[in-house]
């Protein structure tokens, strides 16, 4: 699914230049679950915005699913992004005048597809909230907004579902709820999922975990 190797990402500040990520070479297979720990500024950030398609390296090659995706044109990538990836943020990112349904109704707007109401409810009825609908993200608590963000993720059926921090803004019984619900997509549906987290606890629900700091990537093996 993720075949990454000698990836790095270098930012020109002034006269200098800061490497962000120093030869990260990354694998994971289709219907893994893993994650990524890291504390602020190790390049986690940076690292899951490659894996997501919405940078590109300074060097090294990425592909996705067995296409070369590293020297994409802006327009390539988010086609990438449309078809193959699923993202869930810690803020849920939802329109406020909106209702759920329709939220989860956007991807399949951008794609141009049809049916997608019938795909939206299919979708939401995936998370549990079928009943909540028709409510506004004011209307909803932060467990089930972020429902409707993974819901939101899941509609364009895509290969590699992207979560970065999405239990940060929710209580620990909430959060523990989120994390049941991607366990059991990635259980009983398969889904290849990559969390990013610097929770050790949520890391080890993983099935594999890496841990960066400055840039570059090990494995943990282990359960410690």
């Amino acid at each position: 699914m993720i075949e990454m190797e000698g990836i790095t990402k270098a930012y020109h500040l002034g006269r200098g230049e800061v490497l962000a990520l120093q030869g990260v070479s990354l694998r994971v297979e289709r219907g893994e679950m893993a994650a990524i720990m890291g504390p602020s500024g190790s390049g986690k950030s940076t690292l899951m915005n490659i894996i997501g398609c919405l940078d590109r390296p300074t060097s090294g090659n990425y592909r996705l699913e067995g296409e070369e995706v590293s020297r994409l044109s802006d327009d390539a990538l988010a086609s990438v992004r449309n078809r193959k990836l699923g993202f869930v943020f810690q803020t849920y990112n939802l329109l406020p005048r909106t209702s759920a349904l329709s939220n989860i109704e956007l991807p399949l707007i951008y794609a141009g597809k049809g049916g997608r109401r019938g795909l939206a409810w299919e979708a939401l009825k995936k998370v549990g909230l079928a009943q909540r609908a028709h409510h506004r993200p004011s209307e909803l608590s932060g467990g089930e907004q972020q429902r409707v963000a993974i819901a939101r993720a899941l509609v364009n059926r895509p290969s590699l579902l992207l979560a970065d921090e999405p239990t940060g803004n929710l209580d620990s019984r909430t959060g523990e709820d989120i994390l049941k619900l991607f366990e059991d997509l990635h259980r009983k549906e398969g889904l290849t999922i990559v969390l990013v987290t610097h929770e050790r606890d949520i890391a080890l629900r993983a099935q594999r975990r890496f841990f960066i700091r400055d840039g570059i990537l090990r494995e943990e093996k282990g359960e410690g």
